[in-house]
């Protein structure tokens, strides 16, 4: 099995840090959609990471897509299977990619000649991010694991979410939602989110 992407991808990150967790054996193909001479196109139409090769050849992307694939390989399980903790589980991880989306819309925007970016496409995703952060404040509970017994998707997700923040939209998150930082700085040294964290 073959996972492609790139180290700053939080999406492909997401997914290395779900088989991380799962002790699911891979390999990593480290890869760039605009890899001239690269794999990307071939095996996903939409010319986007992460892509996951199956050993019989098919392949997977949307990080959604290859996780929930993943999980059903092998135990532990990081989405319930039914009921209320499978919706919280998956709300959870619709909030954090939603964040991610927000925030890598910003940052293309952000990277175009100052004459040509719009102030407003910047300031939507950052009300985006606003909203999804005073969200995740209120609802944390009682910390890690957000769902349920053991540490899961909920929180790789959020954790993963959040430290993109850190990475590429850089702002003082922390003074306004405490509970949130208590609870990423709880979470941040497991070796599934320290081993799969970007260079810098």
């Amino acid at each position: 099995m073959k996972l492609y992407g790139t180290l700053t991808s939080p999406y492909v990150r997401k997914v290395r840090a779900f088989l991380h967790e799962k002790g699911i054996a891979h390999e990593l193909v480290i890869e760039a959609p605009a890899d001239p001479a690269g794999n990307i196109p071939r095996l996903n139409p939409l010319g986007k990471v992460p892509v996951l090769l199956r050993g019989d050849g098919e392949t997977l992307f949307d990080s959604p897509v290859i996780i929930d694939y993943l999980d059903g390989l092998a135990d532990p399980r990081l989405i319930p299977p039914a009921g209320e903790e499978r919706f919280h589980a998956l709300r959870w991880h619709a909030l954090g990619h939603g964040v991610l989306d927000a925030v890598v819309t910003r940052l293309m925007e952000t990277r175009r000649k100052p004459e040509l970016q719009d102030p407003a496409v910047i300031a939507k995703q950052e009300d985006k991010v606003a909203g999804a952060l005073s969200f995740a404040e209120t609802r944390l509970g009682g910390g890690a694991p957000l769902v349920g017994a053991r540490f899961g998707l909920a929180d790789i997700a959020l954790a993963i979410a959040l430290e993109y923040l850190d990475m590429r939209y850089a702002h003082d998150w922390r003074g306004r939602h405490p509970a949130l930082a208590r609870w990423l700085a709880a979470v941040t040294d497991r070796p599934c989110l320290k081993e799969t964290r970007a260079p810098s």
